[in-house]
């Protein structure tokens, strides 16, 4: 929430990043409202974080608004979804449906924001290169290799997404370089993010927090660097899984040593309002409804909840009630798991003194099932909701809590994964220890697991559960290592990734869930845009498109 990075400033810095290049020397002054147009020398860390801050403005925006990446990764998967609502709504073109069936298209919202909002960053980023390069940015020595090297990162960071969402694009780098971007190929990009990182990460700084709290210092640089490398088979057709364990040490080394990093004992604490200070947050976005104007900047509670529980949170605006659990992923969970209490919203609802709440439609209790009919039709009441992310009272349609894109569990995870796909000893013992967590009490037992446990299939129920068609039942146990992606599912619902756990695990496109029928291998990268198709001739679109 509260951090150095003030997003007055950065959202008048990133309104620079796509207009010409000689308006774009404006910074603000320690007034945060006077604008600075001549040459500008940074004197002190906090003139260098108010100016690099522009350029990480792009990954809040396309990771949270409006059809953003969290979207893309979350509604085409196995977890959830958004239902046709009676009486409220969601249809809007059956841009839900298709994420659902994998029948997105080039001309569909979801598909086009994760394009352009990334490229928005990655277009900020070459041009504060340029502007370091000329001059203009006046900085010399340590502060100089230190400032560049990081907005490098930074950019091989956009690169990840779009490596990983589309694939083959274009790496752009040169911010005054007017022609047409030549198209590259996946193996490319990758190779690309990954040297651009390896070659910036040691001059980048190990201070945790303070200014470089939500920026990219080397702790987040290795985690990126991490999920590189835990992907590259998919990437590239080569697995890179002891270069993965590699980076995962780096940062598990430096937590040990400095107690700057770890898991929390609270499951809860990387999710609450006032998380800045949470140490499993590795690289954050900062957010406070303050300085974050947007209208769907990080709006989870308006598009998950239905509208009576205004009245529970004191919302300043009436909910939307859209999406909610797939049934069978609930289902997957051990009952004793403390996230699935937690993290789903379930039930009767209450308002704020403690009365029950009614439908405003039928004057039932309102009351929040397991279950969803259908894609194309529920009442507004039905499925689980989001709530891992705590909604403070009096909240406005905006949350103020940070977003963990990168935690200390997820390096735990991702070592674990390596070892085990290696056949190296070890992983059991790393997940456990994510586990124990959610398992107190009497149940604590449960929160073991070996290494063997993990190489079995999934519990996942996969198959159609769609009212409307007859129903099949497929099972999980032919997933190779299926209880490791339960695993992954189980500790990091709702953070926009589960398509890309699901394609390294072979499922995505191979299994069946509620209203989703198998799809086919194409469907493991987006298209791209259309938009961007007729802008340039030298892209070719990607396979199945």
């Amino acid at each position: 929430m509260k951090s150095s990075i003030k997003y007055l400033t950065l959202g008048l810095l990133a309104g620079c990043s796509m207009v010409g290049y000689t308006s774009c020397t404006e910074v603000l002054d320690e007034s945060y409202n006077l604008v600075v147009s001549e040459k500008y020398t940074p004197k002190t860390d906090a003139d260098i974080s108010y100016l690099v801050n522009a350029a990480y403005v792009p990954w809040r925006q396309t990771m949270l608004l409006w059809n953003g990446v969290v979207r893309s990764q979350e509604l085409c998967a196995d977890q959830d979804i958004i239902p046709a609502r009676l009486g409220i709504g969601w249809v809007d073109g059956y841009i839900y449906k298709r994420w659902h069936q994998h029948t997105w298209t080039t001309e569909d919202d979801g598909v086009l924001q994760g394009w352009e909002r990334t490229f928005e960053g990655i277009n900020t980023c070459n041009r504060l290169l340029s502007q370091i390069d000329d001059k203009v940015i006046n900085l010399e020595g340590e502060k100089r290799t230190e400032l560049v090297s990081e907005l490098k990162v930074l950019r091989a960071s956009y690169y990840y997404l779009l490596c990983d969402l589309y694939g083959n694009v274009p790496i752009v780098t040169d911010f005054k370089d007017t022609s047409l971007p030549k198209q590259s190929s996946r193996q490319e990009v990758y190779d690309f993010i990954v040297k651009e990182i390896n070659e910036n990460v040691a001059n980048l700084s190990q201070t945790a927090r303070g200014y470089y709290y939500g920026r990219f210092n080397q702790w987040a640089a290795y985690t990126l660097l991490a999920k590189m490398y835990l992907n590259a088979e998919v990437y590239t057709g080569k697995a890179a899984w002891a270069a993965c364990v590699e980076a995962c040490d780096k940062v598990i080394n430096f937590a040990n040593a400095s107690g700057e990093y770890g898991l929390e004992e609270d499951i809860n604490a990387p999710f609450l309002t006032k998380n800045e200070n949470s140490k499993e947050i590795i690289f954050g976005l900062p957010f406070d409804e303050v300085y974050v104007t947007d209208w769907n900047a990080f709006d989870f509670h308006m598009y998950t909840l239905a509208p009576e529980n205004q009245d529970t949170y004191q919302i300043k605006e009436r909910p939307w009630g859209g999406v909610c659990a797939i049934p069978q992923f609930i289902d997957s969970f051990d009952p004793d798991d403390q996230r699935l209490a937690d993290w789903y919203i379930t039930g009767q609802q209450y308002s704020s003194s403690g009365e029950p709440l009614m439908e405003s439609t039928t004057g039932k209790p309102l009351t929040y099932p397991n279950e969803v009919p259908s894609i194309d039709e529920s009442y507004p009441y039905q499925g689980y909701r989001w709530g891992k992310f705590e909604y403070a009272p009096g909240i406005t349609n905006r949350l103020s809590n940070d977003w963990p894109q990168f935690r200390y569990a997820d390096v735990i995870l991702m070592k674990a994964e390596a070892l085990m796909r290696q056949g190296k000893p070890g992983a059991g013992e790393l997940v456990t220890s994510v586990r124990q967590r959610a398992f107190k009490g009497e149940a604590a037992g449960k929160a073991v697991v070996t290494d063997q446990d993990l190489t079995k299939g999934s519990c996942y129920s996969y198959g159609r559960r769609d009212n409307l068609v007859p129903q099949t039942f497929e099972g999980g146990d032919d997933i190779k290592y299926g209880r490791f992606l339960d695993e992954l599912g189980w500790e990091f619902c709702q953070e926009g990734r589960r398509r890309q756990d699901m394609i390294r695990f072979g499922a995505f496109t191979t299994k069946s869930w509620l209203s989703h029928d198998k799809s086919d291998d194409t469907k493991n990268l987006y298209p791209i845009p259309n938009k961007i198709m007729l802008t340039n001739s030298n892209l070719k679109q990607n396979p199945g498109y």
